[in-house]
């Protein structure tokens, strides 16, 4: 194989092995984050007290 051939070759590997890892290393290190529930007031009006 060329010079270029093997620059090319390696290059590639290279790219998609860290692609892979960046990208395994994303999800093993996922934590999810804590449920935000946040109520609200439901104001009807036909309640009027006072």
């Amino acid at each position: 194989m060329t010079t270029g051939g093997w620059i090319i070759m390696v290059l590639s590997v290279g790219g998609v092995t860290s692609l892979f890892s960046w990208a395994l290393y994303r999800v093993l290190s996922y934590r999810p984050q804590p449920e935000k529930l946040h109520g609200f007031n439901i104001d009807t009006h036909d309640t009027d007290e006072g």
